[in-house]
């Protein structure tokens, strides 16, 4: 099955939980124990190339990176479009590459030019009206009606409550398949979104605020994506760096770790029967 079609699917037998991926590696580990989609995040992106999250990454490194992951796993990935790189007419050729890069879904801010991580200070938003044609521009240029356009609203930190629902309502109303209020840092706030919305499909970014997968499930959400995983990434890698550094060596599940493990999930026993095949 086509893959943005199995996302429709899986949502509707219940919640998605898609971890944050910075790339196809850890895409690859995702669906290796068992979740049904990954994400590609723009932080997690932007990170893995040596710059913070405020918008220095090109259209073309993202679609690339979106590309690279697609293509490594056979779950869907939902994928994290910016502002979509410009106006109307660009956010078109935003989602075809998008599309093409074999994405199953997108979410598109109403930052302004350059953007900023949904948790960082200083954001700044576009009218409403300016994303909603930005919506509705998504919605014509998609091939695949399947493919899923998700509207995030990053109004809340800057205009309030009030001003996040109308443009929330407004988005869904152009056509966005689902809802994502990006900046939840209390509870409060989680139920607020949870409940004012309750009739919309909802996506929720697990930062900042971290129920459990089944007490999300609960709120009515249909995606979660999740970015503690890409803390675990941060603190793993730094604590084997410091052991390393500080002591001379590593723990004994390092050394005790098969590789064969990881190249297995690389494909390289794939590689090892074409070669047969091919005789190469």
């Amino acid at each position: 099955m086509e893959k943005a079609s199995r996302l429709r699917e899986i949502m509707a037998q219940g919640m998605v939980v898609a971890p944050f991926c910075m790339d196809a590696f850890h895409a690859k580990i995702a669906q290796a124990v068992g979740f049904q989609a990954a994400y590609m995040t723009g932080w997690g992106t932007s990170a893995s190339r040596g710059f913070p999250d405020v918008g220095l990454l090109t259209q073309t490194e993202m679609v690339q990176a979106a590309r690279y992951m697609a293509n490594a796993v056979d779950i869907p990935v939902i994928c994290d479009g910016d502002t979509g790189y410009g106006n109307p007419i660009n956010v078109q050729r935003t989602i075809r590459e998008y599309e093409n890069a074999g994405a199953a879904a997108i979410h598109l801010e109403d930052q302004v030019s350059p953007k900023k991580c949904g948790f960082m200070a200083g954001k700044r938003v576009i009218p409403m009206e300016e994303h909603v044609q930005k919506i509705r521009a998504a919605i014509d240029a998609r091939k695949n009606r399947d493919f899923i356009i998700i509207a995030r609203c990053d109004a809340l930190a800057v205009n309030g409550w009030e001003d996040t629902i109308r443009r929330c309502r407004a988005y869904h109303d152009a056509g966005a398949d689902l809802i994502f209020i990006d900046g939840i840092k209390t509870r409060q706030d989680l139920e607020t979104y949870s409940k004012k919305l309750h009739d919309l499909p909802r996506l929720y970014n697990a930062a900042g605020v971290y129920p459990s997968i089944p007490e999300i499930a609960a709120m009515g959400f249909k995606i979660t994506i999740h970015i503690l995983t890409l803390q675990a990434v941060y603190l793993g890698v730094k604590k084997a760096f410091e052991e390393l550094k500080g002591t001379g060596n590593m723990s004994q599940e390092f050394i005790d770790l098969n590789m064969d493990q990881v190249q297995n999930l690389m494909g390289l026993q794939d590689i090892y029967e074409l070669e047969k095949r091919y005789q190469v």
